[in-house]
């Protein structure tokens, strides 16, 4: 194998992408299937789900919450049904969470993002895990965390709390899963062009008293490069994470942010 040839995954990679169906996932996804990876997603809106696989051949996808055990279990039932394993979960299920100062947060609106957010890393991991042992292709875990993973990030205590969480998880099952060959990594976006971010920024505006314009502004400063990062740069980041030249990169929380220094 060229050098050149080890930066993307080899073709047939087995991958299942959570929250695939829009968004940064869906992304992912279609990143994958032109790569000539063998793709399935799962998402809870069945109209993405929908729009995705009339657009893009080959997905195979499931309807599902990621926070709810027996819908992770049927994606598993679709996932061995259609590859007979697997070699890479992308574990991107997250939601933003509510905005506020804490002594306003509503104890469901906590607890909703912890379901998502970490309790739908742990569903997903320990069903993969035993596929992936069985793996014979370089297999791995990919899990999104987010900037806000490794910065404090006032009126998103929530969010930030579970992408935390989330880095400990992938580094503690990087160091139990090393021994049988499975690596797991984090990638950690920053301010990520698209809707979700009008809305987080449109929120964060509105409990700040500041307009939107001026809370764009806010977050392009604290970026060195001045920009911010696209879903695209994300699914890069995570092509080269499961190709033959990162078999020895496991363990890291992998920031694609253009240097976020604060938020």
């Amino acid at each position: 194998m060229t050098l050149l040839n080890s930066l993307v995954p080899p073709p047939g990679l087995r991958v299942l992408v959570t929250a695939g169906a829009s968004g940064i996932g869906a992304v992912i996804a279609q990143a994958f299937s032109e790569a000539g990876a063998r793709v399935h997603v799962c998402d809870i809106d069945r109209g993405a789900i929908d729009r995705l696989t009339g657009t893009v051949s080959g997905i195979t996808a499931s309807v599902a919450d990621a926070s709810v055990e027996r819908d992770v279990d049927l994606v598993f039932e679709d996932v061995v049904a259609s590859f007979g394993g697997l070699d890479l979960l992308v574990n991107n299920a997250g939601i933003a969470g509510p905005t506020g100062p804490i002594e306003e947060l509503a104890l469901s609106q906590w607890q909703r993002t912890v379901e998502v957010n970490l309790n739908g890393q742990y569903l997903f991991a320990r069903r993969a895990v035993p596929l992936l042992k069985q793996s014979q292709a370089n297999p791995s875990i990919i899990a999104m965390s987010s900037v806000a993973g490794r910065l404090g990030y006032a009126f998103r205590t929530p969010y930030a709390a579970t992408k935390w969480a989330v880095v400990g998880l992938m580094k503690s099952l990087a160091i139990e899963l090393g021994p049988q060959g499975v690596r797991v990594n984090a990638i950690l976006p920053g301010v990520v062009e698209g809707e979700r971010m009008d809305a987080v920024i449109a929120a964060r505006a509105a409990t700040t008293g500041l307009s939107v314009d001026a809370m764009r502004e806010e977050y392009l400063k604290k970026i060195s490069l001045r920009r911010m990062v696209t879903a695209d740069d994300v699914a890069a980041t995570a092509l080269f994470l499961s190709a033959p030249a990162a078999r020895n990169i496991t363990g890291q929380a992998i920031s694609v942010d253009g240097n976020l220094e604060y938020l």
